[in-house]
């Protein structure tokens, strides 16, 4: 899925509303298509439209195929060359083809389905939905594309009747510690497609000041953390230097699911964080997620350099490239 969108909420709404709806999902792509797998666009009976399947290429075409599988209660699968005009205009070199689902929401994909994916994305909850097109069997699934969803890859299965949508929740940065490597992290990692968050209970470093526009919580990091939960989409990065901040938060993290827990401080610094840890309670296994020294070792020198190598082997363990 596109790292937020309300898609399959206004498909419900349209549905329980009485207008109709129908959710169109790009299943394949070969070339340079304009939309990756597992995009998607809703439409409703009365030809209202949300999202996108080609970036507008093919939309009118999709747009009338889904008001007719609206009417006859079936699916479609349809299949659409995008040419090089078309990709051109909107901001690819080359076309490319593309394969769509069509499903009518009610008589083709469960309204029961769709309203338990809506409460699943609401409450941060990462699954699957799993269609196979010859039996026209419907399922979401939490646990069985554990790949797919580190991945965050929609697409079909070897036997090339079943397709994967991955609906994850939007990545989320939880940031302790507004320092100079914060500023040159937030808007590096806001455009990776994250959604940052800073903690720092100290009015003089989380002001709106050094971080216009971004989401700043003045608690302290246990009670922030607390309040904001943690799952297995958010990453954690404590920057504070000081045990009295970072501390709580990354015992928080470890008793949490959060993919990625980073801590800045040298080798001698993250040995008697790791004491701390150990007389804590907390075992090698969790101590052991702990990334710190924080970030790739790529020779990083200075509050940019650095903020590259942490988003850098963020990326490597979201991905599963390290551990």
């Amino acid at each position: 899925m596109d790292r937020f969108d309300n898609i399959p909420e206004t498909a419900l709404n349209w549905h329980q509303s009485g207008v109709g709806a129908v959710l169109a999902t790009v299943v394949e792509t070969w070339g340079s298509a304009p939309r990756r797998v597992g995009a998607q666009l809703a439409i409703s009976g009365q030809g209202q439209i949300e999202g996108s399947v080609s970036g507008g290429c093919v939309e009118g075409a999709v747009i009338v195929e889904a008001i007719e599988a609206l009417e006859d209660g079936s699916q479609r699968l349809l299949e659409f060359g995008v040419s090089d005009d078309d990709a051109f205009a909107v901001g690819l070199a080359c076309g490319g083809t593309i394969r769509v689902l069509v499903e009518p929401v009610g008589a083709v994909m469960p309204e029961d389905i769709l309203v338990e994916l809506v409460a699943a994305r609401a409450s941060r909850t990462p699954l699957a939905y799993e269609v196979n097109l010859e039996l026209g069997v419907r399922r979401l699934l939490h646990h069985e594309y554990a790949d797919r969803m580190r991945m965050d890859r929609s697409g079909f299965e070897a036997d090339g009747e079943t397709f994967v949508a991955v609906h994850n929740p939007p990545l989320r940065l939880i940031v302790v510690g507004a320092v100079h490597i914060a500023q040159a992290l937030v808007p590096m990692a806001r455009i990776a497609g994250y959604d940052p968050v800073l903690i720092d209970p100290r009015d003089a470093f989380g002001s709106a000041e050094r971080f216009p526009g971004e989401t700043i919580v003045q608690d302290w990091p246990d009670e922030a953390v607390a309040a904001l939960g943690l799952d297995t989409r958010t990453a954690l990065v404590l920057l504070t230097h000081d045990p009295k901040l970072d501390d709580p938060a990354l015992m928080a993290g470890l008793n949490g699911d959060v993919f990625y827990i980073g801590a800045l401080g040298s080798k001698r610094t993250h040995a008697k964080r790791v004491e701390r840890l150990e007389q804590a309670g907390f075992t090698a296994e969790q101590i052991g997620r702990v990334h710190g020294p924080i970030g790739l070792d790529i020779g990083a020198a200075g509050p940019s350099e650095i903020a590259v190598a942490v988003l850098a082997q963020m990326t490597a363990v979201l991905r599963g490239r390290a551990t």
